[in-house]
């Protein structure tokens, strides 16, 4: 479950990663941390609990943006292929517990823009979920 947790993860830092200016990102990095404890708390399932307890995305700060969405996107989908596989009834709260997390960063610090929209529309195509959720955007 290593692509799981790192996807899950990764969904949070592939925002961090487009914030505007260098404070945004402390903001950020604020939701993103506060949403994982909430989850590591809350979370629908004992899988989704675990996967908001680990650690690291297995990027770093010389990271290029591009890296970044690449092997976010990849881990995402590659999670879900092997939630799909191995937890079938698990997918769904995955993918919301993914999309929930990038939500709340994207809303950190005063609203989600454009540009935040449209990384979170990245992620549910990775996720394999619709882009016309009424609940998620």
């Amino acid at each position: 479950m290593d692509d799981a947790a790192e996807g899950d993860h990764r969904g949070g830092h592939a925002r961090l990663d487009r914030a505007p200016d260098f404070t945004d990102s402390f903001g950020e990095a604020a939701a993103l941390a506060r949403e994982l404890v909430t989850q590591r708390q809350e979370g629908a399932t004992e899988l989704l609990r675990e996967l908001a307890e680990a650690r690291g995305s297995g990027f770093g700060f010389v990271t290029s943006p591009n890296e970044l969405e690449d092997g976010t996107l990849q881990a995402l989908g590659e999670a879900v292929t092997i939630l799909s596989r191995k937890a079938p009834d698990e997918v769904e709260a995955y993918r919301e517990l993914v999309l929930g997390v990038a939500e709340k960063v994207a809303e950190a610090k005063g609203g989600v823009r454009d540009e935040e929209t449209a990384v979170i529309e990245k992620l549910r195509g990775a996720l394999g979920t619709a882009t016309a959720d009424p609940d998620h955007g």
